[in-house]
């Protein structure tokens, strides 16, 4: 009995380790105003076509994991080349998408892979920010009337900056952004 309680003691232990070792990066991708703003009616207040074409080199590949009104809001679904998870408590299951309950369980569905993305909306960015190792944020330097969607604040205690780009000017929406990684302060 002590034998084989202690080798399957043994196989705990290597697992949880193998857990550890193994543990998947969660990243939040988004874009903000200077008031943290996010969305007006569901929908960019603002167009950026480099930050759309990095976000879609930054996630191909990859998972991307975001809530339904997210999910519903985007122009051509699924995203290509990337596996599509929606956390909903009431969507039911739809073409393209793989649907999580919870972000415990959209946790769980990625538990196997390096990295997966978090990219939005305002409510999974609020329940994730905690359990992010990084964020990587386009900073849109203006403030936008009507925005009713916002990012949670980036507490510097937490966050640290690990990369920016010089500001940058987009012709076509006059608009000035900046891009920043911030990686948590363990």
């Amino acid at each position: 009995f002590i034998k084989i309680f202690n080798a399957e003691w043994q196989l705990c232990i290597m697992h949880y380790a193998l857990c550890i070792e193994k543990k998947i990066m969660l990243s939040i991708i988004v874009a903000i105003d200077n008031n943290n703003g996010i969305g007006k009616d569901n929908s960019m207040p603002w167009h950026l076509s480099d930050d759309l074409k990095r976000f879609k080199t930054i996630t191909m590949g990859h998972t991307v994991i975001m809530g339904r009104n997210t999910w519903l809001s985007l122009p051509f679904k699924p995203l290509k080349g990337r596996r599509n998870i929606v956390i909903s408590t009431n969507m039911p299951q739809t073409e393209g998408c793989e649907i999580a309950r919870s972000i415990s369980e959209a946790q769980n569905m990625v538990a196997n892979e390096e990295l997966a993305f978090i990219m939005g909306g305002a409510r999974i960015y609020q329940q994730t920010i905690d359990i992010a190792d990084e964020l990587i944020v386009t900073h849109i330097h203006k403030s936008f009337d009507g925005i009713d969607t916002f990012f949670p604040p980036i507490d510097s205690s937490k966050w640290s900056i690990k990369e920016q780009s010089e500001i940058l000017f987009d012709e076509n929406s006059q608009l000035e952004y900046q891009y920043i990684t911030y990686q948590r302060i363990k």
